[in-house]
């Protein structure tokens, strides 16, 4: 194609297409977890969703003959608003870029401008497990983000509380040992002893992810423990893994990095595992990632520059309203 001699109209359907190849290149790993629920949220319904967790009571009660039956109870949780916020850039074609030929930058331009929608959010939500030792942070753009779920506490704490008892649990494992077989039954032993409604009853639920980092020795140390297998005729024929199927490995490549995402070598062996199902991980999307293109016939071009601006925009929010769906080591041995 001969940008040169391309219409804005034109243009703009090649920029449609360039842009949603790089939205479809990303891999969305925290979107695809299972550790995040999405909702999608209409336009007009305002900028700030409360989520909360309600539990009930986990037995039934005895009833004598003719006794009247207990009602059963209902427990509100803890609450947590979740507020919508915009990311944006745009995406500058220039003259010199249109008149001139330059394919490959026009190419660069919109495939990367697809990608940095999904790969924001795809940070964003790797933040909050970045930062689960945390209350808060600060981001990339110098906002203070706060990282607390319901009970005011950061996500992996030692002293969890509960709103219908005067119970604590705690999510983080003690000294915080790296991935392997005896820390990782540790962890499932949280589950079992730390894992609550909120009267303070214990709750049974599947623990069905095993999260790591991208680092290669706790990916590599999860896919030996979830994949081994042996030959019948091998000494070992015949052992089970009792792991093998047991949980859903999921690598997660923007946890180890900086509030700007840079690498960061110190939470390279953060891992845990969590329930999909009692995941209290919300994303709102309130805007999808997409790409406003200029309008033919419109004021399109910037007079004083000749570009042409493809405007980028995304709108959501992210809240965690509360712990008791994820247990977590950071892997340094720290007490």
């Amino acid at each position: 194609m001969e940008l040169n001699t391309v219409s804005l109209g034109d243009f703009v359907k090649m920029a449609d297409v360039l842009w949603i190849k790089g939205f479809e290149s990303v891999e969305p790993a925290m979107l695809n977890s299972g550790l995040v629920k999405t909702m999608n949220i209409s336009e007009h319904t305002g900028n700030t969703r409360e989520f909360s967790e309600i539990d009930t009571n986990e037995y039934l009660t005895y009833k004598g003959e003719g006794d009247q039956a207990a009602r059963g109870k209902v427990q509100q949780g803890y609450t947590k608003t979740m507020t919508k916020f915009r990311v944006a850039e745009n995406i500058g074609i220039t003259y010199e870029m249109r008149t001139e030929n330059k394919y490959p930058e026009v190419i660069n331009a919109l495939t990367g401008g697809g990608r940095k929608g999904a790969n924001t959010i795809d940070l964003d939500l790797s933040h909050r497990i970045t930062f689960i030792t945390a209350t808060s942070y600060t981001d990339r753009d110098g906002r203070s983000i706060t990282t607390t779920v319901g009970d005011g506490f950061e996500l992996a704490y030692s002293a969890h509380t509960l709103n219908g008892s005067s119970t604590t649990f705690r999510n983080r494992l003690a000294n915080n040992p790296q991935l392997s077989k005896g820390a990782l039954e540790a962890m499932e032993r949280l589950v079992t002893e730390n894992t609550f409604n909120q009267l303070g009853e214990k709750k049974t639920a599947t623990f069905d992810i095993l999260f790591t980092t991208d680092d290669p020795n706790s990916v590599n140390t999860a896919r030996e423990y979830l994949r081994s297998t042996a030959s019948p005729d091998a000494t070992h024929a015949g052992v089970v893994n009792v792991y093998a199927g047991k949980y859903k490995h999921v690598i997660l490549p923007r946890v180890a990095t900086t509030a700007v995402g840079a690498p960061d070598s110190t939470k390279r062996a953060y891992w845990g595992i969590a329930s999909s199902f009692m995941s209290s991980f919300y994303l709102g999307v309130w805007e999808s990632p997409h790409l406003i293109p200029p309008t033919p016939n419109s004021n399109a071009e910037d007079i004083q520059t000749d570009d042409w601006d493809f405007r980028n925009r995304a709108g959501y929010g992210i809240t965690v309203v509360g712990a008791g769906w994820i247990k977590f080591s950071s892997g340094d041995a720290t007490a």
